[in-house]
C-alpha cells in the first residue's frame, strides 16, 4: 500500500488511470476525497449510462457491489474493479433471487420491475430495471391494468403506487440508512432553520416524504438546489455523502443532513451514512488500480438475461 499524502496519492491514481486506460466512477454517497478523484460522479442511473458508454479498458466502480455488477453486465469485455469487495447493499440483500423466483411462480402473468439496487441474479428475473429517478416514468409506460411486482424497495414502490393510482405488489425490502430518517428529526431541524427547504429521497418512509417540499433521487435534489440559488438553506434526508457535491456546486447555500432518530442508533450514531459506501477510500482505489484486483465478474448466463432488463430501462428513461 502506498503510504503518502493525499495530494501524491491522488496524483498516482490519475497516473495509473492514464497508463492503464482506466476510468473511475463514483456514487454521490462515497466520501468527498473519492468523489474528487473520480472521472465521473452520479446516481445509479447516471453511472449505469456512463458504464455503457465508456471506451475505457478498466472501470473502477466506487460504490457498492451491485453497481459493479451492473458495469460488468453492460461492458462484459472490460475489467471491472472495486476498491473493496465487502461493500455490499442492505437493500439488494433484502431480495434473494431464489425468493423472487418463487414469488414470480406464485403470481403468473405479472411483470417484474426491480429497483437497480439488486443483484445480477435478481435483474435476470426482471422485465425492466428502474432507479428512483426514472421509476415513475417507466411505470407510467405500462398499461394501467398491467399486473406488476415491484421490488425490493417498499417505500419507493409505495410512493409510485400513490402517485400513479396503481396497486403493484410490493416486495418488503428497504435501505437501512433511509429507513432510519424520521419526521421528528426533520421538524427539529425545521424549527432551527424555518426558511429551509426540506428534500427527501424516495427510499424514505411515507411520513418523511409527506414532510418534504422536494422528493426525488439524489440527482433530482442536487438539480433543485442548483436551479434555486435564491433558496439559501436546505434540509436533506438522504445519505450524507451527497452534501459534498451539493456544497461544491452550490457554495453560497447551506445544507443540513437529517440525523437518524436517536432510538435507531443512540448518541454518536452516524446512521445517515452508508458504511458500505464509505469503504471506498483513496488507498483502496490506488491498490486496486495497481494490482488490477479485486475484480467483479458475472456468470455469462446470468448476464445475458440481466442485460435485457437494464437495456430496457435505458431505452425507456
Amino acid at each position: 500500500m502506498l503510504k503518502t499524502d493525499k495530494k501524491t496519492l491522488c496524483s498516482e491514481i490519475r497516473r495509473l488511470c492514464e497508463e492503464k486506460n482506466a476510468v473511475i466512477l463514483a456514487h454521490y454517497y462515497t466520501v468527498g476525497d473519492v468523489q474528487d478523484v473520480a472521472d465521473f460522479i452520479g446516481d445509479s442511473l447516471a453511472l449505469a449510462r456512463k458504464a455503457a458508454q465508456t471506451d475505457a479498458s478498466i472501470i473502477v466502480m466506487c460504490g457498492v457491489h451491485f453497481m459493479a455488477e451492473t458495469c460488468k453486465i453492460l461492458s462484459p469485455e472490460k475489467l471491472v474493479l472495486v476498491p473493496d469487495l465487502k461493500a455490499g447493499c442492505s437493500l439488494a440483500d433484502s431480495c434473494r433471487a431464489e425468493d423472487l423466483a418463487k414469488f414470480k411462480a406464485e403470481h403468473p402473468g405479472y411483470k417484474v420491475v426491480s429497483y437497480v439496487n439488486t443483484t445480477a441474479a435478481v435483474k435476470a428475473l426482471t422485465d425492466v430495471v428502474v432507479t428512483s429517478g426514472n421509476a415513475k416514468k417507466i411505470i407510467d409506460s405500462f398499461p394501467q391494468d398491467e399486473k406488476i411486482i415491484f421490488g425490493p424497495d417498499y417505500n419507493l414502490g409505495s410512493y409510485i403506487n400513490s402517485v400513479t393510482g396503481r396497486e403493484m405488489l410490493l416486495w418488503n425490502g428497504g435501505c437501512h440508512v433511509h429507513e432510519r430518517f424520521s419526521v421528528e428529526e426533520i421538524l427539529q431541524l425545521k424549527r432551527e432553520h424555518p426558511e429551509a427547504v426540506v428534500m427527501a429521497h424516495l427510499e424514505c418512509k411515507g411520513p418523511v416524504l409527506a414532510a418534504a417540499d422536494v422528493v426525488g433521487s439524489t440527482a433530482v435534489m442536487l438539480k433543485y438546489a442548483q436551479e434555486h440559488p435564491e433558496q439559501k438553506e436546505f434540509i436533506v434526508a438522504t445519505e450524507s455523502g451527497i452534501l459534498h457535491e451539493m456544497q461544491r456546486t452550490c457554495p453560497a447555500q447551506q445544507f443540513y443532513p437529517v440525523p437518524p432518530a436517536v432510538s435507531e442508533g443512540g448518541v454518536g450514531c452516524h446512521c445517515n451514512e452508508c458504511e458500505f459506501m464509505k469503504m471506498n477510500t483513496l488507498e483502496k482505489i490506488y491498490n486496486c488500480l495497481r494490482n488490477e484486483s479485486p475484480s467483479v465478474d458475472v456468470d455469462p448466463a446470468v448476464a445475458e438475461q440481466a442485460v435485457k432488463s437494464i437495456h430496457r430501462m435505458l431505452e425507456l428513461s
